[in-house]
């Protein structure tokens, strides 16, 4: 389960200057985005630290673009927000809306084995997301319960996942699919020898 206080930066050491830039924008983007949204519940930041997990101490550095949150510190505050993970990291939008591969910014874990590419322009349905998801090789990445009622649709592009929700785990191979509760606890393992790449449906609750 990942650190609630890792908050590292989200591009690699060895990132270019447009990775360095684009990090910082999403920093600003998040930083807006959930103070903005902690402000409409009347929340502060103690009771997003108590609904979330997530330190005051981190949530505030956050908040004041003083660090960029780990992918599982992003979960876990859309979830003691109750609100898609999307509503964080870009402003919804009207209209026709394109996402430019070189515009989606990836988020990544803080050991780095695990990437989330957004897939769909944020703010293009308040109940579906669309990811793709990289894991190295011989690698697992935790997530915690997603807000109740939530659905997960994974679908394996290429290497091989083992799929942990709960107690049961699934074997999966490129073309495989599988959905499942994504309010429960769950996991992607990665048991291959090579990096694995998946397609990713969140969809939730009406």
């Amino acid at each position: 389960m990942e650190d609630p206080l890792a908050t590292r930066k989200l591009n690699r050491p060895n990132a270019g200057p447009g990775d360095e830039v684009g990090a910082a924008d999403l920093g600003r983007r998040v930083a807006e985005n959930l103070r903005q949204r902690r402000k409409a519940r009347g929340m502060s930041l103690d009771d997003l630290a108590r609904s979330s997990g997530v330190s005051r101490a981190a949530l505030s550095q956050i908040e004041t673009c003083k660090s960029n949150p780990t992918v599982g510190v992003l979960w876990k505050i859309a979830v003691g927000l109750g609100v898609p993970i999307a509503e964080l990291i870009g402003a919804p939008r009207s209209g026709v809306v394109v996402l430019r591969r070189a515009d989606s910014q990836l988020l990544r874990s803080a050991d780095g084995k695990f990437e989330s590419r957004p897939l769909s322009p944020a703010g293009a349905s308040p109940l579906v997301e669309l990811y793709e998801l990289r894991l190295s090789a011989r690698s697992v990445h935790a997530s915690d319960p997603h807000s109740p009622g939530t659905r997960e649709v994974l679908v394996v592009l290429s290497g091989v996942c083992r799929m942990h929700v709960g107690d049961e785990a699934h074997d999966l191979s490129p073309g495989d699919a599988i959905a499942f509760p994504a309010d429960r606890l769950h996991s992607y393992e990665n048991p291959g020898g090579s990096e694995a790449r998946y397609h990713n449906v969140i969809v939730y609750e009406r």
